[in-house]
């Protein structure tokens, strides 16, 4: 079986704060859309953000690894150069982190570089990377 990009819709408050945010700081192209909805090509997923009237959702958190993990979150597994690139290229435009860049298991199974932020609407992203891309399913 291949692997098949992935969809997700996402709630937000404001379609224009969603594009900037998105594509300015993730270089995302911008598919179709209406004055409801945003397609983004999301590292070649498809994210949609959908306008909706309030998003004051609580986030709840699991404890992993010593950090508090959102439990709602999405995001993608990057190759291991670019993860770093894209950590520099956040720390540049200031954006602030949820959980800091870090390596998280290391030593054991499934060692990872990760870190969160939220987008302006309280979308929990994870980006993260493996030296070893077969350790994506390791049980640590």
């Amino acid at each position: 079986m291949s692997l098949r990009p992935f969809h997700l819709a996402i709630p937000v408050t404001d379609l224009q704060i969603a594009h900037d945010f998105y594509v300015l700081n993730f270089n995302c192209k911008v598919g179709r859309t209406s004055n409801k909805w945003m397609d983004f090509d999301f590292f070649g997923h498809q994210l949609v953000a959908h306008l909706v009237d309030d998003n004051h959702e609580l986030i709840q958190a699991n404890s992993v690894d010593g950090e508090e993990v959102p439990s709602r979150h999405f995001g993608v597994v990057l190759e291991m150069a670019h993860w770093k690139k894209l950590v520099e290229t956040l720390k540049e435009k200031n954006i602030d982190f949820i959980i800091n860049p870090q390596v998280r298991f290391k030593g054991k199974p499934g060692e990872q570089a990760t870190f969160f932020l939220m987008d302006p609407f309280g979308n929990a992203l994870e980006f993260k990377a493996f030296q070893n891309d077969s350790q994506l399913f390791e049980i640590y």
